[in-house]
């Protein structure tokens, strides 16, 4: 099979050290959605309906080449349930963004895909690999939480046919931290990695509770109150019995609390009760065993919490506070010592105000 690529480049003004140079930064990016049996027929596919982002660019005219084989590792964890998990790291460019766990689940009808990676080049690479496993449509792309991690690949698999599904509140938070999250992420991914990325809107927000078939393969979406983040939601296959949690759980990573703490607790309480004998999260994994896998975030997001409570007690301004909350919890997760001063701020916050 031939798929559609061109090549995208952006122009730098200064290395960093300030010094004035004039150098392009480029990468060969794959246009998903043309793929042909003949090198003719995807050049004539993708000159006749190129993305609406590629007529607005300075790229280079599209052209066509053999399907490559994705970079990505996928395992196949449960029968038609594939998990990539990405790397225990902060964003980079030797990673690309490629930091967050990534789903893909094959119907007898389409593919529905969770989280699509922190940078356009990881959705080329989840699209990669889908077609190493199957032809059929993808369908679905179900993001489930707002952080550049798990969204920013989603353009990519949008051209390749799915409508892109999050929770209600998904579409206003993506718009309100676009500019912010492509600043930030374009800075620790590096200009070339990133090349090609942006943030989309969903096309359709998921109801409270709702399925989708796959083809004799339903999948539940449920969306859920203010936890991790404003905008979580979970999927669980039923066929499987796996629960896709997002970043509601996180396994050998720290945790990042960006939304409220009491209201994570109580989410995770009541997400012990889905009906799943395996979950896949966020981040590590990537798939463990249900609901015994909460434990470790059970126990973190309790120590949190008493720690917070006796440093307000005890009248600690939030720069001492945040020096000792849930420092006994370090040994147990990687990148503590970037997450844990946040999710003390957050905490502190939100719990002095009660």
């Amino acid at each position: 099979m031939f798929e559609a690529f061109v090549t995208i480049c952006l122009l730098a003004s200064s290395d960093p050290q300030g010094t004035a140079v004039a150098r392009e930064a480029c990468r060969t990016a794959l246009l998903p959605g043309h793929a042909a049996a003949s090198k003719t027929d995807c050049e004539a596919q993708v000159f006749a309906s190129p993305p609406a982002w590629l007529s607005k660019s300075s790229a280079d005219k599209p052209f066509c080449a053999e399907r490559p084989r994705s970079r990505l590792a996928f395992a196949e964890v449960m029968p038609g349930l594939f998990v990539h998990r990405g790397a225990i790291a902060e964003p980079d460019a030797t990673n690309a963004g490629d930091v967050a766990n990534i789903a893909f689940i094959i119907g007898a009808d389409s593919i529905a895909v969770i989280d699509s990676g922190g940078s356009r080049q990881v959705g080329e690479q989840v699209y990669l690999a889908i077609r190493e496993h199957s032809d059929l449509p993808i369908s679905h792309l179900i993001l489930t939480h707002m952080h550049p991690d798990h969204v920013f690949g989603a353009e990519a698999l949008r051209e390749a046919g799915a409508v892109v599904v999050g929770q209600q509140n998904l579409p206003r938070a993506l718009a309100d931290r676009a500019g912010s999250y492509e600043t930030s992420f374009g800075r620790l991914i590096g200009a070339q990695a990133f090349l090609g990325s942006r943030i989309i809107a969903p096309d359709r927000k998921a109801a409270p509770l709702e399925t989708i078939d796959l083809g004799g393969r339903v999948l539940e979406l449920r969306t859920w109150p203010t936890a991790h983040t404003g905008t979580d939601l979970t999927v669980l296959d039923r066929t499987s019995r796996v629960l896709i949690a997002g970043d509601l759980l996180f396994d050998e990573y720290a945790p990042a609390l960006d939304g409220s703490l009491k209201g994570w607790r109580a989410v995770m309480s009541e997400m012990m009760l889905v009906p799943a004998s395996q979950v896949v999260p966020g981040h590590g994994g990537p798939i463990l065993a249900w609901p015994e896998a909460a434990a470790p975030q059970s126990r973190y997001l309790g120590v949190l919490e008493a720690d917070t409570r006796a440093a307000l007690k005890e009248g600690l301004t939030l720069g001492a506070a945040i020096k000792v909350i849930a420092r006994s919890e370090a040994g147990h997760w990687q990148l503590f010592d970037l997450h844990n001063p946040r999710n003390a701020t957050v905490a502190y916050t939100e719990l002095e105000w009660e």
